[in-house]
């Protein structure tokens, strides 16, 4: 039986300790490395580069335009000549301008546009910084539960070792004559229960490097182990601050809070510019036109290329006013949207503040409820490893038969159990609740 045991141990030290296993990764490395490549913030840190272009543009949108045309063409046939006849010849054309415009005012669309746009970039900002801190979370909770899953393989293991000790004490009981072999049978029953028991939790373990890696964005083949840390002690009473003081420093600290509030604003501001279309539109405009013609085979000189650019060239500056009187009622309806959406904004800003709420009043609940189990476990464990002890001593003298000692030691086995698992869900609720209360995650 002992073979098993060692079978089972090198099996998963095969599949789980080569190559980069042996390579240590801390919790603060893997949320630096997902921060750094993960698709999900970089698809964030794109959608915030195009609302800085955004920004930008609006602020240049403040500076006169220049533009250049140029146009060539020929002419064959009868056509009107330099003379004020008509003749047939062949001509062609060149011609050219430069011409810039300038708003001077526009209802204030410009700069509440600008306004609106560097709005939307803080808030795609607040996006960004939202999307690092849901990656932080998921990774100190894959990160936590293989520390969970190492410590049930661990249990696993020695409830192994156990049991196999027990086999070679009631091995020796049986053929001295002093146990039934069907004690000896049972004991090997349990043996085979803990070691499908051992591969679950391996497997357990396995799935939970899974799901690092892939928050991580990385292959199965770039194995590596985590750093084991040292844990903070729990103790009764450690939940200090309460979930209300908590949601109260988070409503004024969390980058979704920010995020919607700024959109509300950002809303405003749209709606400034929306009115602004019901203004007169006032701009100041300049350009400069040349143009050189020539006919082919004419009798007649004609002046030259240099010449002619001298006297065509023609300039000329000029003031534009544009007054809406009717736009069928785009102005009045673009405005009765942008107030629908600003009560929109307000409405996702109450929901974003109301979830912030619950998940931090179901933190709060949570890490109570985990931190009583916890301290009640740890008791049980206490109460049932000294009961298991007691039970193992008559066991061993034959005072009790095999199937009362397997209920002892399953006993102890499902106290430790719940004992871990409160001691983790305890440990990552408190986590989440330091990470509303602005402290960062460390372990």
């Amino acid at each position: 039986m002992r073979q098993k045991i060692i079978l089972l141990s090198a099996i998963f030290f095969l599949s789980f300790g080569f190559s980069k296993a042996q390579e240590v990764w801390s919790l603060q490395k893997c949320i630096d490395y997902a921060l750094e490549n993960n698709i999900q913030i970089k698809q964030q840190e794109i959608s915030t580069k195009y609302q800085e272009n955004q920004a930008q543009q609006a602020k240049l949108n403040r500076l006169p335009n220049l533009n250049a045309s140029f146009s060539n063409g020929y002419s064959f046939g009868r056509s009107l000549t330099t003379q004020n006849t008509y003749d047939n010849v062949n001509s062609t054309s060149l011609s050219g301008g430069v011409n810039s415009n300038l708003t001077v005012w526009n209802g204030s669309q410009l700069q509440n546009t600008i306004k609106q746009r560097e709005l939307d970039l803080q808030a795609s900002l607040e996006d960004l910084q939202k999307s690092k801190d849901d990656i932080m979370l998921y990774i100190a909770a894959a990160f936590l539960e293989i520390l969970f899953a190492e410590e049930l393989a661990q249990v696993s293991s020695a409830q192994l070792e156990v049991t196999q000790q027990q086999i070679n004490r009631t091995l020796q009981l049986v053929e001295a004559g002093s146990l039934a072999r069907g004690a000896l049978l049972e004991i090997e029953a349990q043996l085979a229960r803990e070691e499908l028991q051992l591969v679950t939790d391996q497997n357990r373990l396995e799935l939970a490097y899974l799901d690092l890696y892939q928050l991580l964005e990385l292959p199965m083949s770039e194995r590596f182990k985590i750093e084991k840390p040292v844990l903070p002690e729990i103790k009764a009473g450690s939940v200090s601050i309460n979930s209300f003081d908590i949601f109260k420093n988070a409503v004024v600290s969390r980058p979704e809070i920010k995020g919607a509030q700024l959109r509300v604003e950002s809303a405003k501001y749209q709606l400034k510019v929306a009115e602004g279309a019901l203004y007169p539109n006032l701009s100041l405009g300049a350009n400069y036109n040349n143009n050189y013609f020539k006919t082919f085979d004419s009798p007649i000189p004609q002046q030259s290329f240099g010449d002619q650019l001298k006297n065509n060239g023609r300039y000329g500056f000029g003031v534009s006013l544009n007054i809406p009187i009717f736009n069928k009622l785009q102005a009045k309806n673009n405005i009765s949207n942008t107030q629908l959406q600003i009560m929109d904004y307000e409405n996702r800003l109450q929901i974003t503040k109301n979830t912030l709420r619950k998940d931090i009043e179901q933190a709060y609940t949570n890490a109570l409820a985990a931190l009583k189990k916890f301290v009640s476990t740890e008791k049980a464990v206490k109460s049932t490893e000294e009961a298991f002890r007691y039970m193992e001593e008559k066991f061993n003298v034959g005072m009790v038969n095999s199937v009362e000692y397997n209920q002892s030691k399953n006993n102890l086995a499902s106290a430790q159990s719940n004992m871990l698992q409160a001691k983790y869900d305890y440990i990552f609720r408190t986590k989440i609740l330091d990470f509303y209360n602005g402290i960062p995650i460390e372990l």
